[in-house]
């Protein structure tokens, strides 16, 4: 009989809000809008020639 092989282990996804703030010093500058429509905390991605949410899809162009 052929031999079993272990489990294939899965990596965890990390938080990626670190990577929507700037610091300067001893304060944190946020990097991106908040969305209109979602409030504080949901921020709008960046494309080429517009703002967009994720959650939502609210749009602004540039």
């Amino acid at each position: 009989m052929a031999e079993k092989k272990a489990a294939a282990v899965k990596k965890k996804k990390t938080s990626k809000v670190q990577n929507n703030y700037k610091v300067s010093g001893d304060k944190l500058e946020r990097k991106n809008k908040f969305c209109m429509k979602c409030g504080n905390g949901v921020f709008l991605a960046q494309h080429k020639n517009r703002l967009t949410c994720g959650k939502c899809n609210y749009m602004e162009k540039i």
